[in-house]
């Protein structure tokens, strides 16, 4: 009889121990509440809000989830926040209204994009000191790193220009033209290709990351809106196999699906207003979008390719991280 029990336990508990990997915790900041919304990742509720430096947009986890870095804008420097105290435990150096960042494969390093001082700053996370300031165009907001952490790409909103800058000289090794203010870059899982959004352009240029070519640039057209509304911003890529380039549209309230290899136009979501950054779920099975005007999170179904549910946050949420 005790024989026959123990594959049920044994279930039980390989159930348990799925489910506990299954959960994750989603981080939202408000730039206008100056808060850091915390969204279960199961319930898909609001679980904690937490008070931090004024202005919070960018934000990244330390690669260990134990920490948070947020570019607390108005106060010109990254806070961190522990994540199991939910306390800001100390401030590393930027220039003037940082906004975007990426940390190093290492997690040794934090490159900062500084919208005021035309500079992206390098920063030792451990030693808490400024490594150097490299000069890049005007406006820089973008910061993007290849998977191998070798080249980092800087978008500079006024000149816009997507800046490829070496990670161990510390210095730009070329510049890409593209179209009007340009705001996110990311690159492809194996390194071959930058996307870079262009806000008032209304496009997303594909950049070879060798020759630092545009090979293709994506437009956009929504039925019933017009074209200044549609304003490419976030963008995530897949790296599950999908195949999937989603990019958010800004004031068009629309995410765009992209098929990665025919660059073609799958499909538009309706989300929030405003739809600003985006963040996949560790299995990439749902993405969150943060909705500036509209003080919420979408929630996507992405194998349904439907929005599940709103989610209420802050005034002026903005960036999104998911932690596992």
């Amino acid at each position: 009889m005790f024989a026959r029990s123990r594959p049920i336990v044994t279930a039980v508990v390989l159930l348990a121990s799925a489910s506990q990997a299954m959960a994750y915790t989603v981080y939202v900041s408000n730039e206008k509440d100056n808060t850091i919304s915390v969204i279960d990742g199961e319930s898909l509720e609001v679980i904690d809000t937490i008070e931090v430096g004024q202005r919070p947009r960018g934000i990244v986890l330390s690669h260990d989830g134990s920490r948070l870095y947020m570019c607390t804008s108005d106060d010109d420097h990254v806070e961190v926040l522990d994540l199991e105290t939910g306390k800001v435990t100390h401030t590393l150096p930027s220039g003037p209204d940082p906004e975007l960042m990426a940390l190093s494969p290492d997690g040794q390093r934090l490159y900062i994009a500084n919208e005021d001082d035309n500079l992206v700053t390098v920063v030792d996370v451990e030693e808490r000191r400024k490594i150097v300031e490299i000069p890049v165009g005007i406006e820089p907001e973008g910061i993007g790193l290849s998977p191998d952490g070798q080249w980092l790409v800087n978008t500079s909103e006024t000149t816009n220009m997507a800046h490829f800058i070496n990670t161990e000289s510390l210095e730009i090794d070329a510049n890409v033209l593209v179209d009007t203010r340009p705001r996110v870059a990311q690159f492809t899982a194996d390194g071959k290709e930058v996307w870079v959004s262009s806000e008032i352009g209304g496009t997303v240029s594909v950049i070879d990351a060798q020759s630092r070519e545009i090979k293709h640039k994506l437009s956009f057209e929504v039925r019933g809106l017009p074209p200044e509304t549609i304003q490419p911003v976030g963008i995530k890529l897949s790296t599950d196999g999908s195949n999937k380039a989603y990019v958010a549209l800004g004031p068009s309230a629309r995410v765009a699906i992209v098929d990665m290899q025919s660059y073609e136009v799958e499909k538009y979501l309706l989300v929030g207003p405003r739809v600003w950054n985006m963040e996949f779920s560790p299995d990439q099975d749902r993405l969150f979008t943060t909705n500036g005007v509209g003080g919420d999170v979408s929630v996507i179904d992405l194998e349904k390719q439907k929005v599940l549910k709103s989610v209420k946050v802050g005034r002026l949420p903005w960036g999104v991280v998911v932690r596992p």
